[in-house]
Formats: C-alpha cells, sequence, structure tokens
C-alpha cells in the first residue's frame, strides 16, 4: 500500500503533537481499527482510530489514486477512544 502527505503538514503535526506521518502508516498492517466517513466539501475523506505504540490515535486521510493521503493525526478525543476501547478493549 502507498502512503503520501504533505511533507510541512507533516513537519508542524510532528512538532505540535509528537506525532510523525510516517508512524501511521504501521495502522494499515490488519490490525483492529475504527473507520467512518469524515467529509469535507467535495473530498471524501476517512476517519481511522486506533492504537499505535500503545497510544489510541486518530488519523484522517483520503484515497489519492492507489495511495492513501494521510491529511492529519492527533490522539484520540475521549469518545473515539472509548469507542475504539469498547469494540477491542
Amino acid at each position: 500500500m502507498e502512503f503520501e502527505w504533505s511533507e510541512a503538514k507533516r513537519q508542524t503535526v510532528f512538532a505540535a503533537r509528537g506525532l510523525d506521518f510516517i508512524d501511521a502508516q504501521a495502522l494499515f498492517d490488519g490490525r483492529p481499527l475504527v473507520t467512518a466517513p469524515s467529509p469535507r466539501g467535495e473530498e471524501e475523506r476517512w476517519l481511522t482510530i486506533g492504537e499505535l505504540n500503545g497510544v489510541v490515535i486518530a488519523v484522517v486521510w483520503m484515497w489519492r489514486g492507489r495511495a492513501i493521503r494521510v491529511i492529519t493525526m492527533r490522539r484520540a478525543r475521549d469518545g473515539e477512544k472509548r469507542r475504539y476501547q469498547a469494540l477491542y478493549g
């Protein structure tokens, strides 16, 4: 699976949140995830919640051809974390 992102956005998110888009790729390795549509205007975006290095995170992404384009990454909000943990512990 291919991944892409804006390098400037990756650096901004890493500086502000300590999360690296490169690590987001690991979420799509077959581990348990919660994914829901996250529409933004004309773009079809997705919000995926999963555990990465012991932390529940949320990644907003979209399909760009055959690649997953990471839009942003953050720690999951409380409700998102509860939903994920209710399904997967």
